[in-house]
């Protein structure tokens, strides 16, 4: 996945160190078995022989074909926008994969039985339960045009994700047209799939604010959008904490 992952736990109790060091490993190494099917940088990776043509779906490792079918319904809801099959080179889940992953990650951790988890990739955040009692998961929204700040901070119960060009430059492509495009300096999307979120926050960085009524019409999933001169928006729901500051 090229990018750093980190694990949080909260919790008042103390735990095992080995249970703890014996849940980071199966989280860490399920991480780097995602990165080993879907890698499209790894030459001979499955996924990497699926998009020259070299293996079929059938014959490819179960995760793929599921991955894809999730992709497959990202691109249904997003209308389009999100569209791992226009990728130059063949198809390209990688705009789904690292919140999978990441979400993936969690569920490993969450058996633990900590009061509180976070997975962290690169930005992209799962959560479970909270980090006390009476208070909820924060997280922090960089702010698009100066990097060491924050736009916002939100709410968040299960998963954010963020897309933009601020951390890689021009990157995402818009698959009606095939070109480099970013509508959006940035979008955010919370909901209880960080898979689905990770598409959808690209979606509508590639979209842009007139997208928003996709991601208004999935139960449980928000956005919030931040234009290139810095106008914002949000649906309704969006769990803001702090007051949009660009």
């Amino acid at each position: 996945m090229g990018t750093v992952v980190t694990f949080d736990l909260f919790d008042e109790r103390d735990f095992d160190d080995v249970a703890v060091e014996e849940a980071f490993d199966r989280a860490t190494a399920l991480l780097h078995e995602v990165d080993e099917l879907f890698s499209t940088w790894k030459p001979e990776s499955p996924m990497s022989r699926l998009r020259r043509g070299e293996i079929e779906l059938a014959s490819a490792p179960r995760p793929i074909a599921q991955v894809l079918e999730r992709c497959a319904f990202a691109k249904e809801v997003s209308g389009g926008w999100f569209d791992p099959w226009s990728m130059p080179g063949g198809v390209d889940p990688t705009g789904y994969v690292k919140g999978w992953a990441a979400q993936s990650a969690l569920r490993v951790l969450e058996r633990l039985g900590a009061s509180g988890v976070i997975v962290n990739a690169a930005g992209d955040v799962a959560v479970a339960g909270q980090p006390a009692p009476t208070a909820a998961f924060r997280i922090g929204v960089v702010n698009p045009f100066v990097r060491s700040s924050l736009a916002c901070v939100v709410e968040v119960t299960d998963a954010i994700a963020t897309s933009g060009e601020y951390e890689r430059g021009l990157h995402l492509i818009n698959p009606f047209t095939g070109t480099m495009a970013c509508a959006l300096a940035s979008a955010s999307v919370c909901g209880p799939d960080l898979g689905l979120a990770d598409a959808l926050a690209t979606a509508l960085v590639v979209g842009g604010h007139e997208a928003l009524g996709f991601v208004e019409a999935l139960d449980g999933y928000e956005a919030l959008v931040i234009e290139h001169d810095a106008r914002w928006s949000m649906t309704p729901g969006f769990a803001l904490v702090s007051d949009v500051n660009l």
